[in-house]
């Protein structure tokens, strides 16, 4: 089936905004959105199996959790890292460092022989996630059209559910045959990518004007650390938004409705559609209205469907709520990547977009640890801990927003905003 986003005039939006575009382009755009998907699976693997984990090392899912945590919490780490060094030496080279380490690290979390050994595993794997989105995402908007970044935005962030929807897929189709530690060997499949973006995929061409023209500085300059402040302040708020709708469902499924493997799988294939088709809608659509009217409508339009998503006693209404919840969170999510690369320094914009973030979801890294503990401190009710989070991340984020800027018509070869 194909899915078109059609204009006022009734023109499919997709065509519209391919029209033109080198083979180049394209794919700088396929690599990207690969490179995040496969990041993301490789992290949304855990969901599914925490309980199996916890099991076999003894331990309760509280402490399971942590491994989230500690993943969540070093992306910043490596999207600093990796950011620095994609502004030195290029976006290409260091992407491809990037894939190979989150691979293997992702595949080495499958031998872990205690829990210690696994949350140190997580935590580096975490430093390699951190890398992929903010290189990425500024080679990606450095070289397409300008009129293309709207839709090309939700196409790269949908590569976060679409890593989820794969997660799903395998953990319903190979899970029962591979068990929980060759769910995490076959991570190492996402490091077949880099022979396709070291043939297919060029350097961006605004990086190597930027290295003939502009010293390489350390981190985001002075001058801007209230955006950056700022930037990490909202981007906080759009973490607890996602990871507080989306880790801990598949347990809720598992331990509060007691679903099997098969209908919980089922439903995040479901509730992960939903989120790609929210991300390529909103993404298009903040072309036409703008960045911060398209993320403030997501966000609120959220809010009405978590009575269905979270307190549903059906398989069917819980499907129903998790895909119009996913929808409006991962299309406020599908406008972010324009608007943070739009924002960007230019100079910093390998690290900037990436770093402010990670650092977000450092700060709310915690939250798998506080939905569960807010469940166990209330006789298991993860269906309270979930709606509790995503009302209060909804309202902030529409908050936040408000005081945003607008750069959508930013020149990314020039920082400057066009006149008239």
């Amino acid at each position: 089936m194909h899915y078109a986003i059609r204009n006022k005039n009734g023109a499919d939006v997709t065509q519209q905004v391919l029209k033109g575009w080198t083979s180049t382009q394209k794919h700088v755009v396929l690599a990207s959105y690969l490179g995040w998907t496969l990041d993301a699976f490789d992290f949304f693997l855990l969901v599914f199996v925490m309980k199996d984990v916890a099991g076999a090392f003894a331990t309760s899912l509280t402490s399971v959790a942590l491994a989230i945590t500690l993943t969540l919490a070093l992306r910043p780490v490596g999207a600093f890292i990796f950011g620095r060094l994609a502004d030195r030496y290029g976006r290409q080279p260091i992407l491809m460092l990037d894939i190979a380490l989150y691979s293997l690290l992702g595949f080495a979390t499958a031998f872990a022989p205690n829990l210690t050994v696994f949350l140190i595993i997580r935590a580096l794997f975490g430093v390699a996630m951190g890398g992929e989105w903010g290189i990425g995402a500024s080679l990606t908007m450095e070289t397409i059209p300008p009129k293309a970044r709207g839709f090309v935005s939700g196409l790269l962030q949908s590569g976060y559910p679409s890593g989820y929807l794969l997660a799903s897929v395998v953990f319903g189709l190979l899970y029962p045959h591979i068990g929980w530690r060759g769910m995490f060997m076959v991570g190492i499949v996402p490091a077949l990518l880099i022979l396709y973006i070291r043939s297919k995929v060029p350097e961006s061409p605004a990086f190597h004007r930027q290295r003939a023209t502009t010293p390489v500085t350390l981190g985001v300059r002075a001058r801007h650390w209230s955006l950056a402040a700022y930037a990490v302040l909202l981007m906080t708020a759009f973490n607890f938004f996602s990871h507080g709708t989306q880790d801990l469902y598949p347990t809720f499924l598992q331990k509060q409705h007691h679903f099997g493997h098969e209908t919980v799988s089922t439903i995040a294939v479901i509730y992960n559609i939903g989120a790609i088709l929210g991300g390529l809608t909103f993404g298009a659509f903040s072309q036409r209205i703008g960045r911060r009217r398209a993320m403030i409508i997501a966000a609120l339009l959220a809010i009405p469907a978590v009575w269905l998503w979270a307190f549903s006693q059906t398989a069917v209404m819980l499907a129903d709520g998790a895909f119009v919840v996913q929808f409006f969170v991962q299309g406020a999510w599908g406008v972010v990547p324009a608007h943070l690369n739009e924002l960007s320094p230019p100079e910093a914009r390998g690290t900037f977009p990436g770093t402010v973030y990670q650092l977000g979801n450092f700060i709310a890294s915690s939250n798998a640890v506080i939905q569960a503990r807010i469940a166990e401190t209330h006789g298991n009710n993860y269906a309270l801990a979930l709606a509790a989070v995503a009302v209060a991340a909804a309202l902030a984020i529409a908050l936040l927003i408000s005081f945003s800027q607008e750069a959508k018509d930013v020149d990314m070869t020039s920082g400057v905003l066009p006149s008239g």
